[in-house]
């Protein structure tokens, strides 16, 4: 028998559920201007994480299109991934934001 108790149906442990409410109480103590920085920061920090793998996604890539494969190519690449980063993170990302999201606001709850 496993020593970690679960609760039915909700797949999460006491001490993950302690905690989560520890991080809920902590957030409630938070500014809403703090709440809105720290959504923005998120956001900018998936941002930067998803232009990082839309760069190396189009690294390699020679192009024929209207820039011929120039140097032009290039920077027309770097806004088209800065463009498709931030429409990502702004819609959601892939999770990452979240979390950071969170994180931050813990940190400022518990610092308050």
């Amino acid at each position: 028998m496993a020593t970690d108790m679960t609760i039915a149906g909700a797949g999460r442990n006491a001490a993950d559920m302690l905690q989560a409410s520890r991080i809920a109480g902590a957030t409630k103590k938070v500014s809403a201007g703090v709440h809105a920085k720290a959504k923005a920061a998120s956001e900018d920090f998936e941002a930067v994480f998803l232009n990082t793998m839309f760069q190396q996604m189009f690294a390699g890539l020679e192009g024929e299109g209207p820039f011929g494969g120039a140097g032009a190519t290039g920077v027309w690449r770097s806004f088209l991934t800065d463009q498709y980063s931030r429409t990502f993170a702004k819609a959601g990302g892939v999770g990452i934001g979240d979390q950071v999201y969170r994180s931050l606001l813990e940190q400022q709850g518990l610092r308050s």
